[in-house]
Parts: C-alpha cells; structure tokens; sequence
C-alpha cells in the first residue's frame, strides 16, 4: 500500500499548489496546470518538464514569461539567478530529507536547485490524491518520469482516462490506487501494459458498465483490493493473485480463477448468495485465509464444502453469520476461528471445534444460544466469550492458553481450567459463579471482584495444594458470599478483600503478603495473619474485631485505631516502631504485655481511651526500652509510676482527659528528675491543680512543648515567682517526703527550654504573666484563646512570635514587652483597657493604638 511521509516518496500533486514568487524567472519551461481541489482553480508554473522529454533546458511556453520581462526593462535574468555554492552530491543528500511540497518550494530558488530538485530518485511515488490534473499536464508528468513505481489517483477526476492515457509511460509501476468516479471494462484491460504491476487497489468506484461483466485479467498481479465498490458481475482472473479483497463490495456474481490465491476476504458482501460464495471459495485449493463475516446468508453446507476443497485453511472469520452452527464441520488446519454474533452456535458445535486440533485463537462472543465450552485442545491460546447469556459451563484445557477474555456472562457458574501458560484470569462480575477450579502452574494474577456467588470453598483453589503455586496478587472485592477466608499460600504478595462485608473470620498464613487491603470488612470478627510479610497493616476500619493474632517479622506499622470490641491480641512483631491501640477499649492489660515483650522495639504506643488499661499492662513498659511517645489520654489511669521508672528514652507524653490523675501523680516529674528526654507534655482536660503545674513549668525545664487546653484548677499562671525559681527555699518548706535538693539541682541545671505553650479554653485562669526574670528564652508561642475570665496578660518574652488572645472577653490589661512578636490574634473582644505603659515592638504599638482609640 501506499503511504504517506515526509521523505521523498513521490510527488504528491497537492505539493504543485505552491505558488512561488519566481516560478517565471527561469528560461524556458512547460507550464503545468494544477489546481488542489474543485473550487479554486490555479495555474501555476512549475518547471518540471520540457518538451522532449530530454534534459535539455524547458522552454517557457507562457506569454508572461522572461523575455517579456525583460523586453519590458524589467529585471533581467542574471539578477533572477542566485546559485547557492553547494556540490551537487551534497544538495542531493540535503533535499532526500525534503517532502515533495518543500521540493518545489527549493527547485524555484535557482538553476541548480531547480536540476536538484527534479532528480527521478524523489520522484518515484506520484501522488495526486483528491487533486484535479489535466490529462495533458499528468500525461507529461509520466512521460518525464518513465521510473514511477507507485501511481495514487484514488479521489481524481476521470482517474480512468488518465491512466489510459499515460499506461505506455507506466512500465515500470508497482502499485496503483484508484478510488471514487467510474471504472470501465477498458481500465483493467489497460492494466496489461504494466507487466510490474503486483498491487491494485480499488475503493469506493462504479466498475463496469452495470450490466455488464467486469474482468480483471493480469499475469503479475499479486494482491487485488476492491473495497465498497459497486458492480454487477466481477470475473478475477490472476494467475499469480495472493491475497483478494471484495469486502463491502455490492455484487450479485463473483467469479474466481486464481490458483493461486491464499487470502480471501467476503466480509459485508450482503449481495452475494450461498452458492456464489461456495463457488468462488472452492475454487481456489490454497486457500489459507477466508473472511466471509457479515454474509448473512452462508450456510453449514458451504463450510463443509469449503472445508473439502481447501484443506490448507487456517484462518476462518465467519462471524455474524445466523444460519452457521458449525456442526459436522471438520477444519484439521484450522488455527484462527472467529464465529462471534453467530445464533445457531451451541454446546453442540464445540465437537466441530475440537475437530481443530491445532487451533489457537478462537472467538464466541454474543453467541446467545451457548450454554458451555468444554474443549481439550493442545495449541488454544487465546479464546473470548463475551456476553453470552445462558453460558453456565466453562472447560478449557490447553498446555498453552495464555490470555480468557470472559465477560458479561451472567449465567456462568462453574469454570474449570487447565494450562501452563495463563498469568492472569479475570472473571469480574461473574454474579453466578459458584465454581472455580484452576490448574495453572504459572499463574500469578487472579480477579474475582464482584463474584457474589463465591463460596468459602475458593480458598482452598487459591491456597498451597490448589493449583496455582506462583499465584501473587489476588482480588476478591465484594464477594458478598464469602463469610470465612483461610489462605495458606506461600508466594501471594498481594491481597484485597475489600467489601466483603459477610466475612466473619480470617486466617492468613501467606509469609511473603506485603498488602492486604480490608476496607469495607466491617464484620470481621476474628482474624489471623500468622505468618505473613506485612510491612503495616490497619485494622481500625473492622469495627467488630474481638480476636487478633499477628505474627509478621517485618511489620513496622499496626493500626488497630476503633477496634472497639478487641479483647484478645496475640501481637508477634519483632520490628514493630509504631501501634495505635486508640478507642479499643477492651484492650487488656494482658495483650499489652504479651505485645510489649514481643514487640521490643517499639516507639510510638497509642493507647487512648484503652479504659481496660491499669497498672499492670503499663509496668510491661519495661520492656520497651526505644519507647519515645506515649499516649494515655482518656483513660482511667490514676498511679504513672511503671511509667516514670521504665521510659526513660520518652519524649512524647499525652495525659490528656485522664480525669482520676491528681497533683501527686506527677510528682516524680517535677521533684525526682524521672523522664530526662521528656520535651512534649500534654495535659489538657485533666484535673491537675494550680501547683503542679507551676511545679512543672518551673522544674521541668527540658520541657518544649506543653498543653494546659481546658483545665479547670488552672487560675492563674504566673511563672518565675520567688517560691518556684528561688534557689534559697528552706528545706523543711518540702513534706518530709521530698526530695530538696534533687529539686534544686533540677532548677538550676539549665535555662527553661519552653517553645510552645497552649492554654486553650481555660475557663477559670484570670492572669498569665511570665516575667523577664523567669529565664524563658525560646518561648515563641503562647495560644490564650477561648479563655473567657482571662483579665490581665503581662508579658515579657524575648522571642515570643506568635500570641493568640482571641474570644478573651474579659480581657482588662494586656502588657507586652515582645521585641519579636509578629502575629497578635485579638478576635472578638468586646471590652478591654490596655495598659497605657510603653510597649516595645512596632507591630505591638500599632496593635495598641488601634485598641486604644
């Protein structure tokens, strides 16, 4: 076929509609007259071609031409001529990269590009699609260049009379392509002047006279197309024919005389009958390839006759033919069979399949009177069922299948398959499969999402011993069915079984699993994941877990965040840094401490709103000697001290909500040195009184960041006050319990550390004053909102940036001495009196002058 490109192909007549400015400057040319497309006729003048056909210099036969120019006085030609100093050779190699279009633009540049760019070698292929051209101009275009190997006229006004025409200049073509217009009986007899003629392509033309019979006669013609063409009668000739199209082509009578013929293609032949199709294809024993789909009047009979005279055929397209049942049809050669759309197929025609021991593409789609497919055959390696209605059986045995494409076959409810070569099987939405039994030793991919039918019985197919021993990634999302799942396999990586909301109970022992996805699994209740290769795993979305056993050597990550009913954890996990246990709570003290000597190396322990929690489960703690955050909040904790006595690497500790902790809980904190690596506190909504937490303040000063959010017995907040700061406080002024001096060395021991200090929602804190005396250089953030009895703010904070006193409604005095505060949040108050004392940052003067007008 011919083809379209940017290389030098052939002359695309579309290229002669570039008008150049100087087309008329050269010595005498023939004019050639072109026009691209039917509305805009245009000369132009491209010097292509002399008269004689020789090489001699053309002569401009145009009455405007040079020597009127220059008669006129006009510029003469010397001026016209700019020769470019290139050899010939390497203007050659330069224009073989230029299209036709871009050839004539360079050949109206000068003398030597114009003989550079007429070399026959970028003339080989003429193009004229859908371009008008006179017979003159076309007859002297094949006359110049007697070398043309490819001819298109598909689109070309009286395309046959300008073939006649130049035929005798046309020894040498290869490929001709004709489209559209009329083709008589004189065209195709012309077509014996061009004995190389081995391509013909006809589409969309009127051939012959309509009544008459149209033949096409030619000794080296080895592929024939005739495609949506219009005749009454079609006689083909060919001795050396190979491949023949007909397809779309309306014509009541084919006759064909081509031994050696091995493609034949029918497809959408509405015309032909039965009989003119039997003829035609039996008269050509070597056929290998025969497309008569669409042919909505073949029948058995005509296949059987078919598969008489053409032993040699391998390939059969007999799709949307309603009268074939393939019954009693016996194709031996047959390896590509397509019977899709076809209504008298059924479970019966599968015997005439397996007739075709040596078949490997086969195609039975929209079959809707099939009701199942058993074939054993050796060589099948790609099938497709597709929408099939009443399909309820599939078994298929092949060494060598590799690709089911099964879809939309609602009745479906057993499959059975063998092979060592399928790698993946996707069954979606297969709502009656029931059945599966899988022998393939190279599987690794299986898709049952959706098969609401499952039974638990799956698990079994998919496990060791099941007949899919490379099977890694496995998807049975939605099997609504499937209420216990229990996988034993050794190579599965990957796993889904989201929306399976009946599963009740799960137990995996897969040791190389690295993803299991459970979302949707709101019923599961009890789960197992011994062993597998999980590296994380969240539980939080299963509601209803009461039983978990884990055993993963290279899981870091375990969320069991909501399991709310969890009672008995059996945790396994040498390498775990992280488990959230937040609102499980029946987590008992129990599990925790079979967890936390299993489990040495975890970091970060959540266990908020664990209310089972007590002091036996924290004393487990022990053991995690890496343990860097610790979340107690909402719990009903009342003694910390497994805590104090076993973190001593905690940075993170959140008591936030722990209602029975009192001011002695913290002791150890602020009287004892206990947590030295401890820079987080977060003690919001607890019932810590006003001393502790100025204890705190005061002697935890490797403290960064502290939360006081909505604490109750918080009144004031004044730190640097003589009785917590002063290294000169007597003694006996510590119960008899205390430790003194361990006090004093803590208070002494460095500047206050404090960044952040978060005292939201304090209902009962009227004063919050922290002088330059108590030492707290980093302080950067103070957050007062929400506070509504807050009246007087005194600070004097370094580097204090951002302060947010918003909905403080009783704010009365506000003193700042913040050289480097930047951000001051003053939203929604009603009343205030700002203190007329001098404030000392710009941004803060400009916030008090507002207030104060």
């Amino acid at each position: 076929m011919l083809e379209s490109s940017g290389e030098s192909s052939g002359v695309n007549a579309s290229f002669f509609g570039y008008e150049a400015p100087h087309l008329h400057a050269f010595a005498e040319h023939d004019h050639l007259k072109l026009s691209h497309g039917p509305e805009n006729e245009l000369d132009f003048g491209l010097s292509l071609i002399s008269n004689d056909g020789g090489n001699d210099i053309p002569r401009e036969t145009n009455s405007h031409g040079v020597c009127d120019v220059e008669r006129s006085g006009g510029t003469n030609a010397e001026d016209l001529e700019i020769r470019m100093d290139l050899s010939d050779d390497l203007l050659h190699l330069i224009f073989s990269f230029l299209c036709q279009k871009d050839l004539c633009r360079a050949g109206a540049a000068c003398k030597q590009w114009q003989s550079a760019s007429m070399h026959e070698d970028f003339w080989k292929y003429l193009k004229f699609e859908n371009t008008r051209i006179s017979l003159q101009n076309f007859v002297n275009i094949c006359h110049r260049y007697q070398n043309v190997t490819n001819l298109n006229l598909s689109g070309v006004l009286s395309a046959e009379s300008l073939v006649i025409e130049a035929i005798t200049f046309l020894r040498h073509l290869k490929t001709l392509i004709m489209g559209k217009g009329q083709l008589g009986e004189t065209f195709f007899q012309a077509l014996a002047e061009c004995p190389l003629l081995n391509t013909l392509t006809v589409s969309d033309a009127s051939l012959g006279s309509g009544i008459q019979e149209v033949t096409v006669n030619h000794d080296g013609l080895h592929e024939l197309q005739i495609v949506k063409c219009r005749a009454l009668r079609v006689s083909i000739r060919c001795h050396q024919l190979r491949i023949l199209s007909l397809r779309r082509t309306g014509m009541a009578h084919v006759s064909l005389n081509c031994p050696q013929l091995l493609e034949l293609d029918f497809q959408s032949c509405h015309k032909l009958s039965d009989t003119a199709i039997r003829q035609a294809a039996t008269a050509c024993p070597l056929l290998a390839s025969l497309d008569m789909s669409s042919c909505s009047c073949v029948t058995d009979e005509t296949l059987r006759e078919i598969a008489n005279a053409c032993q040699n055929l391998s390939v059969l397209d007999a799709s949307n033919c309603p009268n074939i049942s393939f019954e009693s049809v016996k194709l031996p050669m047959l390896v590509d069979l397509r019977l899709s759309s076809c209504e008298g197929i059924t479970s019966a025609s599968m015997g005439a399949v397996c007739f075709s021991r040596i078949l490997e593409a086969l195609q039975l789609d929209n079959c809707s009177l099939l009701t199942s497919v058993s074939l054993d055959l050796p060589h099948l390696k790609n099938i497709s069922l597709v929408h099939l209605r009443k399909f309820a059986d599939l078994n298929l045995r092949s060494p060598v299948l590799s690709y089911i494409k099964v879809s939309r076959c609602s009745a479906l409810r057993c499959v059975t398959i063998t092979s060592n070569a399928l790698k993946k099987l996707v069954l979606q939405k297969q709502e009656s499969l029931c059945n599966l039994s899988l022998q393939c030793h190279n599987l690794i991919d299986v898709d049952l999402s959706d098969c609401e039918s499952l039974t638990n019985e799956i698990c079994k197919v998919l496990s060791d011993g099941g007949g899919c021993p490379m099977l890694r990634s496995l998807i049975l999302d939605n099997c609504e069915s499937l209420s216990v799942v229990e996988l034993n396999n050794s190579s599965l990586v990957n796993l889904s079984l989201a929306g399976c909301r009946s599963m009740t109970f799960l137990k995996l022992a897969c040791p190389k699993l690295q993803v299991v996805i459970l979302d949707g699994c709101d019923h599961l209740e009890r789960a197992s994941f011994c062993p597998v290769g999980l590296e994380s795993l969240n539980l939080g979305i299963c509601p209803k877990l009461s039983v978990l056993r884990i055993e993963a050597p290279n899981m870091s990550i375990l969320e069991l965040k909501g399991c709310g009913v969890l009672s008995e954890a059996s945790i396994n996990c040498p390498c775990l840094i992280s488990l959230d246990a937040s609102f499980c709570r029946q987590f008992m003290d129990d599990s925790l401490s079979q967890t936390a000597e299993a489990c040495p190396l975890i970091e970060h322990l959540i266990l908020s709103s664990c209310l089972s929690i007590d002091v036996r489960g924290l004393s487990s703690l022990h053991c995690l000697q890496k343990l860097a955050l610790l979340d107690l909040s909402y719990t009903f904790l009342m003694n910390l001290k497994p805590v104090f006595d076993s973190c001593l690497q905690l940075k993170v500790l959140k008591l936030s909500a722990c209602k029975y902790l009192s001011d002695s809980s913290l002791e150890p904190l602020y009287r004892e040195g206990a947590l030295p690596m401890l820079v987080e506190l977060d003690l919001s909504y607890s019932s810590i009184g006003q001393t502790a937490i100025e204890e705190l303040l005061a002697c935890c000063t490797n403290l960064v960041n502290v939360n006081l959010n909505g604490c109750t017995n918080l009144h004031e907040l004044v730190c640097g006050s003589d009785y917590c700061r002063s290294g000169d406080m007597p003694i006996d002024a510590f119960p008899p319990d205390s430790a003194p001096d361990k006090t004093k060395e803590i208070r002494e021991s460095s500047d206050c550390q404090l960044e952040v200090l978060n005292c939201t929602g304090c209902p009962n804190i009227k004063k919050v004053v922290i002088p330059s005396t108590a030492n707290y250089l980093n302080l950067s953030k103070i957050n007062l909102n929400l506070s509504a009895n807050l009246k007087e703010v005194d600070l004097k904070c370094s580097n204090l940036y951002n302060l947010n006193l918003s909905n403080c409604n009783s704010l009365e005095i506000l003193k700042l001495d913040c050289p480097r505060l930047a951000n001051l949040q003053l939203l929604v108050l009603f009343l205030m009196q700002l203190s007329p004392e001098p404030i000392a940052s710009m941004h803060d003067l400009l916030v008090y002058r507002k207030f104060r007008d």
